[in-house]
Parts: C-alpha cells; structure tokens; sequence
C-alpha cells in the first residue's frame, strides 16, 4: 500500500485535505472530509493493484540514512515551527511554515529516490505555504489561510500520487515468461 510512497503521499494529503476543510460549516464539511479521505483510500488500493511488488524497495544503507536524516530535520524544523509560533501567539503560521518546509524536503528526497516527479509536490507545497503566508499578511481570515493551505497541499500530493500510480500503470510491462 506503501508502495512508492503512494501511501505517505495520499496519508498526508488527506491530513492537509483535513485542515483545508476545517475552513468549512454545516453539511459541506463532513462531505468534504467523505470525498477527501475516499480519494486517499482510492490512491491506496490503486498503488496496491498497479504499482509492482518492487517497486519502493528497501533502500541501500547509505540512501536510507540520508532519507532518515531529511525526515529529522523536517520534522525537527515542524516541532520548532509549532512551538514558535505557538508561543508567540500566531498559530495561523503553522500550516504555511510547515507546508514551506514539507515542500522543500522533497528537493533531497527527489535525489535520494532518483524521482524528478517530486519537484512537482516541492513545488506545489512551497506555494500552498506561500500562498497562506499571502493570506495572512494581507489580513485574510484563519479559516481561509486554512483552506488555501491545505486544500492546495492534499491536492498537490495526491496529484503527485496518481501520477506515480498512472505513470507505473501506462510503463510497458515486461512479459511473464510461460513454461
């Protein structure tokens, strides 16, 4: 389910989908939450159907250290972010700086995994964060640095997800040999 990354990709972007619907009231949330954590599970089982056993195999030792020291710091840099901003009373920050900082670990990531394909979510992220930051500097609500945040995040992961998932569907497959 895993497969690729498929399953982080489509798992995070149900989280981001998640804080983009907060922005929303009444009977359009819980149907938003519905059709957001449906896609993830969509993404999921069609990397499972259609991506090869192989693919996202372990890593040799040297690249899984360097994925691992990525994902600390990323994450370290999310901890200092929320505790930052927390502190200093503008938690509003939160989703963009994180969403800053989540683009920008997939330009190592693309190198340690040899996927180009992950500049598009680097991308994308560094403009959902950017376009937050657009919001509250120009003194938009909370809920629509929300929205803007997490809807462009969850899209621009799952994006990166079925593009994974359709690229390995539509590569030619290497015939099975017949006894």
């Amino acid at each position: 389910m895993f497969r690729s990354g498929v399953g982080f990709l489509a798992l995070f972007g149900a989280g981001w989908w998640l804080l983009g619907t907060s922005a929303f009231d009444g009977w359009v949330r819980p149907v938003a939450i519905v059709v957001g954590c449906a896609l993830a599970l969509g993404l999921m089982l069609a990397a499972q159907r259609l991506l090869p056993a192989s693919a996202g195999g372990p890593l040799p030792a040297h690249l899984r250290r360097r994925f691992h020291r990525i994902n600390a710091l990323q994450w370290l840099l999310i901890i200092v972010i929320a505790v930052v901003c927390g502190r200093a009373g503008s938690p509003v920050l939160i989703p963009p700086l994180v969403a800053l900082v989540a683009g920008l670990h997939f330009l190592p990531l693309a190198v340690v995994f040899s996927q180009p394909r992950l500049r598009l979510p680097a991308a994308l992220l560094v403009l959902a964060g950017t376009g937050g930051l657009a919001v509250w500097a120009t003194h938009g609500p909370d809920t629509t640095v929300r929205l803007v945040v997490g809807v462009t995040a969850a899209l621009s992961l799952w994006t990166t997800a079925a593009w994974t998932v359709t690229g390995a569907a539509s590569a030619p497959r290497e015939p099975v040999p017949t006894p």
